[in-house]
Parts: structure tokens; C-alpha cells; sequence
């Protein structure tokens, strides 16, 4: 999975829904500064925060790593 695919859809799918990176962070139980680090790439994300992410914006974990092919 090319990384800056995953940071940009992070960030895309959170301004999509119009939320803040805090408010992203409290849904997944962790700080701000690491949900942060998630979407710079500086930390990698773990499976049970993809599992959430993936309820949370109801899209699929292919989507979110950048496996679905989109046409």
C-alpha cells in the first residue's frame, strides 16, 4: 500500500465528514497528537483503528489502504 495513499485518504475521509482530527481521535479512544501522526504517517495505523475507521465512514478497508481500483 503506497503510504501517502493511505494518509490522504485518512485526512479526505475526516474533512469529508466534516470532522476535526480530535473528534476522529475520541471515536477511536486515542489522543489527538496520535491520530495526527496516523495522517502524517509518522505512526502506523492499527488494525482495530482501520476496523473502526472503516464503520465510522462505512467504506471498506480497500478503499481506506488504497487496494480498490477505482474507475
Amino acid at each position: 500500500m503506497p503510504l501517502p495513499t493511505l494518509m490522504k485518504r485518512l485526512r479526505d475521509l475526516r474533512e469529508d465528514h466534516d470532522l476535526s482530527q480530535a473528534q476522529v481521535a475520541e471515536l477511536l479512544g486515542t489522543s489527538q497528537t496520535m491520530y495526527a501522526r496516523y495522517e502524517r504517517g509518522a505512526n502506523e495505523l492499527p488494525i482495530r483503528h482501520l476496523i473502526a475507521l472503516c464503520k465510522i465512514y462505512q467504506v471498506s478497508s480497500d478503499y481506506i489502504l488504497g487496494l480498490e481500483k477505482t474507475e
